[in-house]
């Protein structure tokens, strides 16, 4: 078969597809390796992993291009390597992948390089077809695409519902960008708009199924979690912390940075919304005290779990 049929059938794949050399120098990028990314072929293709465009990081933060990169492992020992990670997006946001890393061999049998395939993995309940389905784009953050106040106050009734009917309790985390006026005194609002709509899509990476992340106003993000406790929601807090601080938004040859500071609650037997809620916004108060790009909850600051 001529070399144009494959490249017309990798291009025709959903997952995105990507070969390196012994040199973990990028040789093909496909089309959906270029929609998920956000990144072209022309600016990935020539650049090497060491380079560390796309900042592969784990669960905890590792950047896995310049430490325990799947590809680079696979070419040393010749074993398929299957994981789930977060990729930096060329907007700024993460996205969570799943890979799958395999050696290329020559026709005597030897590694030349190697192949890895990608696919979104987000497995949170798509908030935009539930409000499409609702028909009623009252409930949308035109900026960013996720639940707006709004959508976040009959999010958090349902909750409280669930937990009167059922004895479920739920988790609240309140995220506030830090520092965010002097990203817009420094950049102007459009960048400003760019950084909100960052954090936005790298908070719903994260995600659980029936997790929600809405818009609360401003520079300012609510995460509703059911079922949870605060251990656990000490633990989602500090993945997403994690993750708003390893994203950044490239512009005019500047990449652009922000943390954010954090505050939870996990709701009580008979307590309304606004209790949790307000509980939620008042440990972020701490956390923005303790230095910014930190976590509180229940008047105790979370260390890195």
């Amino acid at each position: 078969m001529p070399q144009g049929f494959y490249k017309e059938l990798l291009d025709s794949l959903a997952e995105g597809v990507y070969f390196v050399n012994l040199d973990r120098q990028v040789t093909y990028w496909n089309k959906a390796a270029e929609r998920i990314s956000g990144y072209t072929a022309k600016e990935i293709t020539g650049k090497r992993c060491a380079h560390n465009f796309l900042r592969h990081v784990d669960d905890v933060g590792n950047h896995l291009c310049l430490a325990g990169c799947p590809l680079a492992a696979t070419m040393i020992d010749g074993e398929i390597r299957e994981t789930s990670i977060y990729m930096h997006h060329k907007l700024g946001h993460r996205v969570p992948v799943f890979v799958r890393a395999s050696p290329m061999r020559d026709k005597s049998g030897n590694i030349v390089g190697a192949v890895e395939v990608f696919a979104d993995n987000g497995k949170n309940i798509n908030l935009l077809k539930e409000m499409e389905g609702l028909r009623k784009e009252v409930f949308i953050d035109k900026l960013t695409g996720i639940g707006n106040r709004r959508y976040a106050d009959i999010s958090l009734e349902r909750l409280v519902a669930s937990m009167r009917e059922g004895g479920v309790p739920f988790g609240v985390v309140f995220v506030d960008i830090d520092h965010f006026k002097a990203v817009n005194d420094t950049w102007g609002h459009h960048v400003g708009d760019l950084v909100i709509s960052m954090v936005a899509k790298t908070l719903t990476a994260v995600l659980r199924p029936l997790d929600v992340a809405c818009r609360w106003g401003g520079e300012e993000f609510v995460v509703l979690v059911p079922n949870i406790t605060i251990e656990g929601l000490g633990t989602v807090s500090e993945r997403l912390r994690m993750l708003v601080e390893q994203s950044w938004v490239d512009h005019e040859g500047e990449r652009i940075r922000v943390t954010a500071s954090f505050g939870g609650a996990v709701s009580e037997e008979g307590e309304s919304a606004a209790s949790v809620v307000n509980r939620a916004d008042e440990q972020v108060y701490l956390s923005k005290g303790s230095g910014r790009n930190c976590i509180h909850i229940g008047g105790e600051k979370v260390t890195s779990v």
